[in-house]
């Protein structure tokens, strides 16, 4: 049997994820010519080619894709056995791995964790909820913090907050003397909104689906800084849920009036690994955190 290198694999994984030979490089601490040789060096032990180089980038084969979701695995399996091992030592090592679809929400919950637990590695990635909860399934994250992500038999999930959304405009905006706005007066107005995919998008388009309100034409920009950004621009009026609408001097916030348009924020893990020491010490955290928060409210 045909065995495989650890080394190499670890290679693949890296430059699959990264996207670059260089930032794989970087990130496994090794030289390019090693990462380079590893992998090719994987795909001449199996006559098969993982990735397809181009001139300033890579793609992965239909061979690299599956393999990568083996990696994917693997490697999870492996941070989650070294979760175990640490876990007599009280939490003195590890890696925790983190996806929000927002900094506002989760930052408290990693600041409490953090306090507790000072030497356990955090990283953070930031993206909308249905990215997220497939990276979950998928085992890219270890804890997901993000809105409507419920009610799925895989996930172990608790809600913490629910939030609402609400219009905003730049200060020179006709409306910017306004408290509150009808939806209905939407209709017609450019608007500067998230991607499809994301909660406070799916939310506002059923919303106005179900009001059969026809907007102006869609701004769409992927970040929320951005469209804040463009909204204090004069390019339109934007849409955020009201947690995330921070202090910008700049821009009005307007709350619509008459039923709200909701969300609910969770924090969800793989039912399976919710027990695991470190996906369980962030949780037991996070619920401590929503209640305390609560109480103080």
């Amino acid at each position: 049997m045909t065995s495989i290198s650890h080394s190499a694999l670890r290679a693949f994984h890296a430059v699959a994820t990264e996207g670059s030979f260089t930032k794989a490089a970087r990130t496994l601490n090794v030289t390019q010519p090693t990462l380079s040789g590893q992998v090719k060096g994987l795909e001449e032990q199996f006559g098969v080619r993982l990735f397809d180089r181009r001139k300033r980038k890579i793609e992965l084969t239909d061979i690299g894709r599956n393999l990568l979701d083996i990696t994917w695995r693997m490697f999870g399996l492996e941070a989650e056995a070294e979760q175990v091992l640490t876990a007599a030592k009280g939490l003195k090592r590890g890696h925790l791995r983190i996806g929000a679809d927002a900094p506002y929400h989760s930052i408290p919950f990693l600041a409490a964790f953090n306090r507790r637990y000072p030497n356990v590695r955090l990283s953070m990635s930031i993206g909308n909820s249905l990215g997220l909860k497939a990276d979950l399934i998928d085992q890219r994250f270890d804890v997901v913090i993000a809105a409507d992500i419920g009610g799925d038999a895989k996930l172990h999930a608790f809600p913490f907050q629910e939030d609402y959304l609400i219009a905003f405009v730049d200060r020179a905006h006709p409306w910017a003397r306004k408290r509150k706005i009808k939806l209905e007066e939407l209709a017609g107005h450019r608007l500067v909104l998230r991607e499809p995919a994301s909660t406070t998008r799916r939310a506002f388009d059923a919303a106005i689906g179900k009001a059969n309100i026809q907007t102006g034409e869609v701004l769409e920009i992927g970040s929320r800084e951005a469209i804040r950004e463009a909204v204090a621009a004069g390019l339109g009026i934007g849409i955020v849920a009201r947690s995330e609408f921070g202090d910008d001097m700049r821009l009005k916030a307007l709350e619509f009036e008459g039923p709200r348009i909701k969300s609910t924020e969770f924090v969800a893990c793989l039912a399976d690994r919710r027990g695991t020491p470190l996906v369980k010490a962030f949780l037991d955290v996070a619920r401590e955190s929503s209640n305390d928060g609560r109480n103080a409210g």
